[in-house]
């Protein structure tokens, strides 16, 4: 699987969050690229997150206004796009404005991780953790214990 993460504002080398993040990252099998944009207006955010899409990969917009799934639902989702042919998916993180309705409706999963607000460096990071749980999960490994 491969996996894009697409998110407005640059990570800091060799902050914490940006340390834990490749940690994740390294553990994971699956093949996870980041591509990042510096602040701008909202429109082009939106036109910087929906150009950098891979061709056929499944669109997740991490989203307040999105579905709150558990780790397992999340796995499962995903287990569903593999046996469906999909092999990339593609996770959009937009500005402290949010998203954009026109970046919202090319989602096939808005995604919410709950009504918390935290600093987008640390998000990345749970993302990616997550993104690492989902693996295990779907390998049948240890590390989530349900």
């Amino acid at each position: 699987m491969k996996v894009c993460i697409v998110a407005i504002g640059k990570s800091k080398q060799g902050s914490p969050e940006q340390e834990l993040f490749d940690m994740y990252k390294k553990r994971s099998t699956w093949a996870v690229e980041v591509r990042e944009k510096n602040n701008a207006t909202q429109q082009e955010e939106a036109e910087f997150l929906q150009k950098s899409v891979p061709n056929g990969a499944k669109v997740v917009v991490l989203d307040e206004k999105g579905e709150n799934l558990s780790s397992l639902e999340l796995a499962r989702k995903i287990e569903a796009w593999q046996s469906e042919g999909c092999s990339e998916i593609c996770f959009l993180i937009g500005g402290a404005d949010g998203h954009l309705p026109q970046t919202r409706q090319k989602a096939d999963l808005l995604l919410s991780f709950g009504r918390l607000t935290m600093p987008h460096m640390l998000f990345r990071t749970v993302l990616m953790e997550q993104i690492y749980r989902v693996q295990t999960i779907l390998n049948g490994h240890p590390y989530h214990r349900a």
